[in-house]
């Protein structure tokens, strides 16, 4: 199966939360999917589909967020779509591994937690993340990308302190799926 078949499927079966905005997203992307053949790629000028995973240590109450390097904020781990992902579930678990640069990260079951539509600058104008949640094993010792300016463990309820809203909602979700 193709990455852009997995990622409609993912679409098609995203059920969310209970509110309205997920429901006209999840449609937004099928859209963007039908409209744009290369809408899983950053060269797609119109919006892509992004892969992104918050990751949490359930037992110590605690996430791991990036200072993304161009962005300045506090962000999950979460990147572009490549042609070697086999589903966009295994993109996200590359981009977290990649930028937490901790190993053994385990998928939380269900597929993706939350879609998060977000503009960025030209010549590209929209993200269209999908957004999934993975746990981090009990010994996880972090290390530093590239792309991030820092890395680091924050208390769940320190992340209002630094993050912004979209983070907020995906932590919020994926406590009520843990």
């Amino acid at each position: 199966m193709s990455l852009y078949d997995d990622t409609v499927l993912v679409l098609k079966g995203y059920e969310g939360q209970e509110e309205l905005r997920q429901e006209e997203l999840r449609q937004a992307y099928l859209d963007h999917l039908s409209a744009h053949e290369d809408g899983l790629w950053k060269a797609c000028q119109a919006g892509h589909i992004t892969a992104s995973a918050l990751v949490v240590d359930p037992e110590r109450g605690r996430v791991l967020l990036t200072l993304h390097r161009k962005l300045r904020m506090w962000l999950q781990m979460g990147g572009h779509c490549e042609p070697q992902d086999s589903s966009l579930a295994a993109a996200a678990l590359r981009e977290a591994t990649e930028e937490s640069g901790v190993p053994g990260l385990v998928l939380l079951p269900g597929g993706p937690v939350r879609l998060d539509r977000h503009p960025i600058p030209a010549p590209c104008h929209w993200h269209f993340d999908v957004q999934y949640a993975v746990v981090a094993p009990p010994d996880a010792v972090q290390e530093i990308s590239d792309e991030s300016l820092d890395l680091r463990w924050f208390a769940y309820d320190e992340v209002a302190d630094v993050a912004d809203e979209s983070v907020l909602r995906l932590l919020e979700a994926t406590r009520a799926r843990l």
